[in-house]
């Protein structure tokens, strides 16, 4: 007898193999039976016709940052709900595993846009652990909806072992001693099951709060030294380091993928950060492949972290992290904790002076197109701008600059006046060249971050409505079993992860999808309040007529829009470690 049969579905194993109508019978949480013919449902407790659909393995989110969420609300609905039923925690250099409260509430608050005090509250109160191994547990004690996998973040190593204000001070080196405690603090994540490191240089991620406030992360002040002794152990335990390059030097983005290359030692597996095809540099998306291609035709392991949908950003007045990116904008969110100030910099006429001097200035390497002829006004006090760019506007208010244009809304309305424009990933040729780069990565969704400003929960449908209408369209870019390899079984092989496969004996995490609805809706996004976070509105996606059907561990979690009533009671995920399959 099978526990659950899922029937008459076109079936994708991830592993790339031609797709066929089958019938699988699941049992004890894995894969028992995969047939041609129909099984006997005799006693069967759930039985799910997928004429018509796809049934495939769930999808796995490589880059999220639910390290504070999973501890308030263990479901992670938001990602279930389209497809997603592996994630990763512990990007860009942060996890909660080592740091208290109001540490880790300086490094998540600002450079992730997750309320600070909310993150404080839920590690003072929640945190039980104390090392890597109790982490693991605490996470394995908690009711989860999804699988859990995890980095262990380098800015939370260096500032459990120095303290946030050494960390961040120029002048300061870790002593001898101190080095080697993280270097044991990394062996014991990896010794737990972590799938790596992450670490990061970029230098527009800032510090929130008062002690450290605007300072960047931990990681940016650690010295070459001190990352080759890190990646020595990741290289030895053949675990991933995922990185964050900073921009405007682009030696640190060349430095961090030629640390891929053995070159005598054994090669690191390398996943780097990237905004591929940035709108304001657009001959940049030519070096991202070739960087690929060099580095693995020499011997490396190196893979580009990719979101393969536009990268369309919002924001409530001048809360958006690209601002952070030069002086004018970094300075006024050093006062996001002082807005009576903020507004008398906004009027102040040196301020603006500077700010046209940022704005204005086109060349060098950055991340925002500064082009507020590219950034459409969505709500506002004053409907007569609704609809609108900054520019407009400016023209409509004497030929004034953009900037001023912008300032003086957000003096009038402040936050209230939110807009959007998109900074990457807006040609649909150049997304399709990069999925199917071997060099790429499909991920990169910031899932449970950035709670104002973007929606990439449903990425991954998004990618695969992509190549649907390619292929029915006759112009294929991927195949779809090639496609639904590339966000489940080639992710999780390469993390080295129990994930991704659909075959007798796989796990089952099971994503089915109605692809006549892989449309126009996957394109929207909604909000929805958070009651962890005292019910701040969240922008998330509502596709739910694509999605049939989600199980993990063999367990239904969602479907059609509906949880299931033990979502987030009973756990149905796993911690999932590295290297056990």
């Amino acid at each position: 007898m099978y526990d659950t049969i899922i029937k008459n579905g076109r079936w994708f194993d991830g592993t790339g193999a031609p797709s066929a109508l089958r019938h699988l019978g699941i049992r004890d949480g894995r894969v028992a039976t995969v047939s041609a013919t129909p099984l006997d449902e005799t006693g069967c407790g759930q039985v799910i016709d997928a004429t018509d659909r796809w049934v495939m393995p769930g999808m796995i989110d490589i880059h999220t940052h639910y390290d504070v969420e999973v501890l308030l609300d263990p479901s992670l609905s938001e990602s279930l709900r389209h497809g997603v039923t592996t994630l990763l925690l512990g990007s860009c250099s942060l996890s909660t595993v080592h740091v208290e409260g109001s540490d880790a509430g300086d490094l998540f608050g600002r450079v992730e846009a997750i309320p600070r005090r909310h993150v404080v509250a839920a590690v003072d109160e929640l945190k039980t652990w104390h090392s890597a191994h109790g982490y693991v547990r605490a996470l394995e004690s908690l009711p989860l909806g999804p699988n859990i996998a995890a980095f262990i973040g380098h800015s939370d190593i260096r500032t459990a072992q120095m303290g946030l204000q050494r960390a961040t001070d120029p002048d300061v080196k870790p002593t001898d001693a101190e080095l080697r405690a993280m270097e044991h603090k990394l062996r014991e994540a990896l010794d737990a099951g972590f799938v790596g490191m992450s670490s990061q240089q970029l230098l527009f991620d800032k510090l929130d709060g008062e002690v450290c406030r605007s300072r960047t992360l931990p990681s940016t002040y650690a010295s070459a030294k001190e990352r080759r002794r890190l990646n020595r152990i990741l290289r030895e335990r053949n675990r991933a380091l995922q990185g964050g390059p900073d921009v405007a030097r682009p030696q640190s983005m060349v430095g961090m993928a030629l640390s891929s290359l053995g070159l005598f030692r054994p090669r690191l597996k390398v996943s780097l950060l990237s905004a591929a095809d940035i709108k304001a540099i657009p001959g940049v998306v030519k070096i991202f492949p070739l960087i690929g291609k060099i580095i693995n035709g020499l011997g490396g392991d190196f893979r580009w972290q990719h979101l393969p949908v536009p990268f369309e950003v919002y924001s409530d007045g001048i809360d958006l992290p690209v601002f952070e990116e030069f002086g004018s904008g970094a300075a006024a969110l050093h006062l996001s904790n002082q807005l009576e100030k903020r507004q008398e910099l906004f009027a102040d006429p040196a301020y603006r002076r500077a700010f046209r001097k940022d704005y204005d200035k086109k060349w060098g390497t950055r991340v925002w197109h500064r082009d507020f002829f590219d950034a459409d006004i969505t709500e506002c006090p004053d409907p007569s701008v609704i609809g609108k760019t900054f520019g407009q506007v400016g023209l409509e208010r004497g030929g004034i600059h953009p900037v001023d244009a912008f300032l003086d809304l957000l003096v009038e309305h402040g936050s209230a006046v939110r807009w959007r424009t998109t900074i990457s990933n807006h040609r649909p040729e150049v997304l399709d060249t990069l999925a199917a780069d071997p060099s790429v990565q499909l991920g990169f969704s910031d899932a449970g971050a950035h709670l104002r400003n973007m929606a990439f929960y449903n990425f991954g449908l998004r990618f695969l409505k992509r190549v649907h209408r390619a292929q029915q369209a006759g112009t294929p870019f991927l195949t779809v079993e090639r496609a639904i390899h590339r966000v489940t079984g080639e992710l999780a092989d390469w993390y080295g992860l129990d994930a991704g496969r659909l075959r007798e004996g796989d796990r089952a995490d099971v994503l089915i999808i109605d692809p006549a609805r892989l449309d126009e809706s996957l394109e929207t996004y909604a909000e929805n309040p958070i009651p962890e976070f005292d019910n701040l509105s969240r922008m998330v996606n509502r596709n739910d007529d694509t999605v049939t059907a989600v199980l993990v561990n063999g367990e239904f979690v969602f479907g059609l829009g509906e949880r299931s009533a033990t979502l987030g009671k009973e756990r149905t995920g796993e911690f999932l470690r590295a290297g056990r399959r």
